[in-house]
């Protein structure tokens, strides 16, 4: 175990999930983090603040989530790569700064280490129940990335992925994860520097006055500049032309929020990130994410045993949704089962992919612990049936 000359360790480590996803985004590249503490997301931060100053970067605590929300958001236009961190409450607090991220195609990254809600809730405790809140918590139409580890080994890998779609789309992106994963110590591999693929933004070769902020070529993505470097950039959460002026007609609206929403759309089957465990040939899927897949997985292996031809599918990103995949599915499938750690989110999804085709079995759990296989196995058999 060692430090490569950037300081990011590398080698075999034992840490738990909140230190894995700190390793990872240091690894990608991020030097700007700021927050206020909650549990059970602060030891994310925490690290961040012990090690930053290895690499360069700053941690700044500000007085609200509010404010870290919006902090993020200045210090990705002066060039850095930023992320913030919270739980339930602090989320909900940043909503509008997601959607000002979103309008004004500002990469980030937003942790959420989810938590027993609503209100102040379990504050020490798991659940899976933000999910349609990084959807459509903030008002507008955008679209967002989700991102949804299982294990430490993953917060760091996949880490490092949500910053890299962050910069390539310069959408917000979440990191979804919930407390037994960012709370849970398991053997997490960083590898060198070198073997790590870090995504570069997307910045301009134009010169300056020919430069427009949002000026897209086929991809919709357009080109960054850093604040400072004699370009002359506006920037503003009302409607806007490709100079960032405002543009308050409905032609500018139109044309602006369909590329936004096109630019994710467009290239959903190169996002969507989903893993399959015997799904050729079932009878019966489970659809799971996070935490919830790694007991799912305990109950699929039963259910194996028994002689029932049952598939897994995980969704390692949940936005945007594989809709495509299900729809494929539910044309050969008997039922799908969803258990999640809320009382029904993203099996709403699967419902929708399947288009009444098949029964979807819910298996909701208000969160505070994790489903038992013994209950999972149980839906799996009533879906069998």
């Amino acid at each position: 175990m060692h430090a490569d000359p950037k300081g990011v360790l590398t080698g075999i480590h034992f840490i738990d999930g909140d230190h894995a996803a700190c390793e990872g985004a240091l690894a990608a590249g991020c030097r700007f983090v700021a927050g206020y503490p909650i549990t059970p997301s602060t030891e994310v931060v925490e690290r961040f603040a012990a090690r930053i100053p290895l690499v360069g970067g700053m941690f700044i605590q500000l007085e609200d989530e509010l404010a870290s929300s919006i902090a993020i958001q200045g210090a990705a236009w002066a060039g850095k790569k930023v992320m913030t961190v919270t739980s339930g409450p602090g989320l909900s607090l940043m909503m509008e700064h997601v959607g000002y991220a979103a309008f004004t195609e500002t990469p980030c990254v937003f942790v959420d280490v989810q938590r027993g809600g609503p209100s102040t809730g379990l504050p020490t405790l798991p659940a899976q129940a933000d999910m349609m809140q990084v959807k459509w918590g903030s008002h507008g139409d955008y679209e967002p990335i989700a991102l949804c580890p299982n294990s430490p080994q993953e917060c760091f890998d996949l880490m490092i992925k949500a910053f890299n779609l962050a910069e390539t789309y310069r959408v917000p992106v979440f990191f979804m994860m919930d407390e037994v994963v960012g709370h849970m110590t398991e053997r997490v591999v960083i590898p060198e520097a070198s073997q790590i693929e870090v995504v570069e933004r997307k910045w301009t070769t134009k010169k300056p006055g020919e430069y427009r902020p949002y000026e897209t070529d086929e991809s919709l993505v357009p080109e960054m500049v850093k604040a400072g470097d004699g370009y002359r950039i506006h920037i503003t959460g009302l409607t806007h032309d490709e100079r960032g002026y405002p543009a308050m007609t409905a032609p500018a609206q139109d044309k602006l929020v369909t590329r936004l929403v096109n630019k994710i759309r467009a290239n959903a089957d190169k996002i969507v990130d989903i893993r399959e465990d015997g799904v050729a040939g079932a009878d019966v899927v489970v659809v799971s994410f996070g935490m919830t897949s790694r007991v799912a997985g305990a109950a699929v292996e039963a259910a194996r045993a028994a002689g029932l031809k049952v598939g897994h599918l995980r969704l390692v990103i949940t936005w945007p949704f594989p809709a495509k995949r299900i729809r494929e599915l539910a044309a050969t499938v008997k039922a799908f089962v969803v258990p999640e750690l809320n009382m029904g989110q993203m099996a709403l999804e699967v419902e929708r992919a399947a288009a009444g085709k098949v029964p979807v079995l819910t298996l909701p759990h208000a969160g505070g612990t994790v489903h038992e296989p013994a209950a999972i196995l149980a839906k799996i058999k009533e879906a069998a049936q």
